[in-house]
């Protein structure tokens, strides 16, 4: 039985080939764009609300107590509900808007160049 903690030997060792490859984005799909952007933005989205709503509610607590507190207690729980709506919604529409830009550009432009590690 060998020991696992040892240096492994030459013919245990597998070697794994990566060879590199250009490749060029000519269009993309806009729909899916802006599916994936609407989701990373309405994340953000959620985030910048919980931020909001903290600052709201310190801010409301701050300033003694009463209808303000309230209000900003509203405010504060609204804004992690809108947030990410919101920033969903423009995500969503910025990154159909962004896809069928570049595929008009990239029809004479000749697209964006990649290497990819296969």
């Amino acid at each position: 039985m060998s020991n696992p903690y040892d240096s492994p030997d030459v013919s245990n060792v597998q070697t794994y080939q990566t060879s590199t490859r250009r490749m060029k984005i000519k269009k993309l799909d806009p729909l899916s764009l802006g599916k994936m952007l609407g989701v990373m933005y309405a994340i953000i989205g959620l985030l910048i609300g919980g931020i909001f709503a903290l600052m709201a509610l310190v801010g409301a607590g701050a300033n003694g107590g009463g209808d303000a507190v309230m209000g900003g207690a509203i405010a504060g729980i609204g804004s992690i509900f809108i947030f990410p709506i919101l920033y969903g919604v423009m995500g969503f529409f910025g990154g159909l808007i962004s896809a069928l830009i570049y595929n008009v550009v990239s029809g004479f432009a000749g697209g964006v160049e990649m290497d990819i590690e296969v």
